[in-house]
Protein backbone atom coordinates (compact mmCIF):
# COMPACT_ATOMS: atom_id res chain seq x y z
CA UNK A 1 0.00 0.00 0.00
CA UNK A 2 1.15 3.84 -0.53
CA UNK A 3 -0.10 6.64 1.28
CA UNK A 4 0.02 9.90 -0.04
CA UNK A 5 -0.28 12.75 2.56
CA UNK A 6 -1.20 16.20 1.65
CA UNK A 7 -0.71 18.88 3.98
CA UNK A 8 -2.87 21.58 4.79
CA UNK A 9 -5.04 23.53 7.29
CA UNK A 10 -9.20 21.98 8.02
CA UNK A 11 -11.97 24.20 7.23
CA UNK A 12 -13.16 26.26 4.70
CA UNK A 13 -11.15 29.30 5.60
CA UNK A 14 -8.41 27.78 4.70
CA UNK A 15 -9.36 25.88 1.39
CA UNK A 16 -7.69 28.13 -1.01
CA UNK A 17 -5.15 29.02 0.43
CA UNK A 18 -1.33 28.86 -0.23
CA UNK A 19 -0.85 26.17 2.50
CA UNK A 20 -3.21 24.06 1.57
CA UNK A 21 -1.41 23.23 -1.81
CA UNK A 22 -1.07 19.67 -0.48
CA UNK A 23 -4.75 19.55 0.23
CA UNK A 24 -5.40 20.91 -3.57
CA UNK A 25 -3.02 18.22 -4.93
CA UNK A 26 -5.00 15.04 -3.09
CA UNK A 27 -8.37 16.93 -4.20
CA UNK A 28 -7.37 16.49 -7.95
CA UNK A 29 -5.34 12.99 -7.47
CA UNK A 30 -9.06 11.66 -6.28
CA UNK A 31 -10.57 13.25 -9.49
CA UNK A 32 -8.19 11.89 -11.28
CA UNK A 33 -7.65 8.44 -10.12
CA UNK A 34 -11.72 8.11 -9.38
CA UNK A 35 -11.31 7.58 -5.53
CA UNK A 36 -13.62 6.93 -3.39
CA UNK A 37 -15.73 9.61 -1.58
CA UNK A 38 -13.49 11.30 1.18
CA UNK A 39 -14.44 9.95 5.05
CA UNK A 40 -13.25 10.85 8.43
CA UNK A 41 -11.32 8.56 10.19
CA UNK A 42 -11.16 9.44 13.94
CA UNK A 43 -7.97 7.07 14.72
CA UNK A 44 -5.74 9.16 12.63
CA UNK A 45 -7.65 12.46 12.79
CA UNK A 46 -7.81 12.60 8.98
CA UNK A 47 -9.78 12.75 5.84
CA UNK A 48 -9.00 9.56 3.57
CA UNK A 49 -9.87 8.16 0.50
CA UNK A 50 -9.28 4.87 -0.89
CA UNK A 51 -7.85 4.01 -4.48
CA UNK A 52 -7.74 1.05 -6.02
CA UNK A 53 -9.25 1.08 -9.64
CA UNK A 54 -7.79 -1.05 -12.12
CA UNK A 55 -4.67 0.41 -13.65
CA UNK A 56 -3.21 1.32 -10.39
CA UNK A 57 -0.25 -0.55 -9.48
CA UNK A 58 -1.24 -1.17 -6.04
CA UNK A 59 -4.04 0.35 -2.94
CA UNK A 60 -3.21 3.77 -2.78
CA UNK A 61 -4.76 5.63 0.18
CA UNK A 62 -4.87 9.66 0.12
CA UNK A 63 -4.46 11.24 3.30
CA UNK A 64 -5.31 14.84 4.67
CA UNK A 65 -4.57 15.86 8.09
CA UNK A 66 -7.58 17.27 10.21
CA UNK A 67 -4.86 18.60 12.89
CA UNK A 68 -3.76 21.68 11.32
CA UNK A 69 -0.64 21.66 9.22
CA UNK A 70 1.95 22.09 12.36
CA UNK A 71 0.96 18.50 14.19
CA UNK A 72 0.30 16.68 10.86
CA UNK A 73 3.15 13.96 12.36
CA UNK A 74 0.61 12.82 14.93
CA UNK A 75 -1.57 11.75 12.24
CA UNK A 76 1.19 9.90 9.85
CA UNK A 77 2.50 8.23 12.80
CA UNK A 78 -0.91 6.61 13.64
CA UNK A 79 -1.57 5.59 10.01
CA UNK A 80 2.16 3.69 10.19
CA UNK A 81 1.18 1.85 13.20
CA UNK A 82 -2.36 0.73 11.96
CA UNK A 83 -0.94 -0.19 8.50
CA UNK A 84 2.48 -1.42 9.78
CA UNK A 85 4.11 0.30 6.93
CA UNK A 86 7.50 1.96 7.11
CA UNK A 87 8.46 5.95 5.99
CA UNK A 88 9.22 4.64 2.49
CA UNK A 89 5.85 3.46 1.88
CA UNK A 90 4.49 7.19 2.31
CA UNK A 91 4.76 10.60 0.18
CA UNK A 92 3.61 13.89 1.33
CA UNK A 93 2.64 16.20 -0.68
CA UNK A 94 3.34 19.85 0.45
CA UNK A 95 3.92 23.74 0.00
CA UNK A 96 7.32 24.97 -0.44
CA UNK A 97 8.05 29.05 -0.59
CA UNK A 98 11.41 28.66 -1.80
CA UNK A 99 10.22 26.97 -4.98
CA UNK A 100 8.56 28.73 -7.90
CA UNK A 101 4.64 29.04 -8.62
CA UNK A 102 3.88 26.37 -10.96
CA UNK A 103 7.27 23.74 -10.16
CA UNK A 104 7.23 20.84 -8.22
CA UNK A 105 10.53 18.98 -6.78
CA UNK A 106 10.40 15.34 -5.55
CA UNK A 107 13.03 14.59 -2.88
CA UNK A 108 13.53 11.71 -0.62
CA UNK A 109 15.05 11.43 2.38
CA UNK A 110 16.18 15.78 3.40
CA UNK A 111 15.10 17.74 6.06
CA UNK A 112 12.13 20.10 6.42
CA UNK A 113 13.80 23.19 5.61
CA UNK A 114 12.03 24.93 7.83
CA UNK A 115 8.88 23.55 6.91
CA UNK A 116 6.96 22.81 10.37
CA UNK A 117 4.22 20.50 9.16
CA UNK A 118 7.16 18.33 7.39
CA UNK A 119 9.10 18.96 10.71
CA UNK A 120 6.05 17.78 12.88
CA UNK A 121 6.25 14.11 10.60
CA UNK A 122 9.85 13.73 10.85
CA UNK A 123 9.55 14.19 14.24
CA UNK A 124 7.01 11.42 15.08
CA UNK A 125 8.20 9.19 12.70
CA UNK A 126 11.85 9.62 14.11
CA UNK A 127 13.45 9.30 10.39
CA UNK A 128 13.26 11.42 7.16
CA UNK A 129 13.13 8.32 5.23
CA UNK A 130 10.23 9.38 3.32
CA UNK A 131 9.09 11.31 0.02
CA UNK A 132 8.79 14.58 -0.25
CA UNK A 133 6.69 16.41 -3.13
CA UNK A 134 7.21 19.90 -2.89
CA UNK A 135 4.93 22.44 -4.84
CA UNK A 136 6.28 25.58 -5.22
CA UNK A 137 4.13 28.94 -4.12
CA UNK A 138 6.86 31.84 -4.75
CA UNK A 139 5.31 34.05 -6.26
CA UNK A 140 7.45 36.22 -9.28
CA UNK A 141 8.07 39.10 -7.05
CA UNK A 142 10.36 37.05 -4.57
CA UNK A 143 10.09 35.54 -0.99
CA UNK A 144 7.79 37.88 1.21
CA UNK A 145 9.01 39.52 3.91
CA UNK A 146 6.41 38.07 6.08
CA UNK A 147 6.06 34.41 4.76
CA UNK A 148 3.69 33.16 7.60
CA UNK A 149 0.71 35.29 6.56
CA UNK A 150 1.71 34.85 2.98
CA UNK A 151 1.14 31.05 3.26
CA UNK A 152 -2.18 31.67 4.84
CA UNK A 153 -3.79 34.23 1.48
CA UNK A 154 -5.60 32.66 -1.30
CA UNK A 155 -4.28 32.29 -4.57
CA UNK A 156 -4.81 35.06 -7.24
CA UNK A 157 -6.91 34.34 -10.23
CA UNK A 158 -3.41 35.12 -11.77
CA UNK A 159 -2.01 32.30 -10.16
CA UNK A 160 -4.59 29.65 -10.48
CA UNK A 161 -3.19 28.59 -13.70
CA UNK A 162 0.35 27.73 -12.35
CA UNK A 163 -1.02 25.85 -9.91
CA UNK A 164 -3.10 23.61 -11.75
CA UNK A 165 -0.06 23.03 -14.41
CA UNK A 166 1.86 22.32 -11.01
CA UNK A 167 -0.89 19.61 -9.19
CA UNK A 168 -1.64 17.69 -12.49
CA UNK A 169 2.96 17.51 -12.93
CA UNK A 170 2.01 16.28 -9.42
CA UNK A 171 -0.28 12.94 -11.07
CA UNK A 172 2.81 12.57 -13.12
CA UNK A 173 5.58 12.28 -10.70
CA UNK A 174 3.43 9.90 -9.17
CA UNK A 175 3.36 6.85 -11.73
CA UNK A 176 1.38 4.89 -9.62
Amino acid sequence: MTIIVGLGNPGKKYEQTRHNAGFLALDMLARHWQCDEWRQDKKSGSLLAECARPGLKQPILLVKPQTFMNNSGATIKSLAMFYKLQSANFTVIHDDIDIPLGEVKVSQGSGSAGHKGVESIIQHLGTKEFTRMRVGILPESGKPENVEQFVLKDFTKKELPLLEEALRRCADLLNL
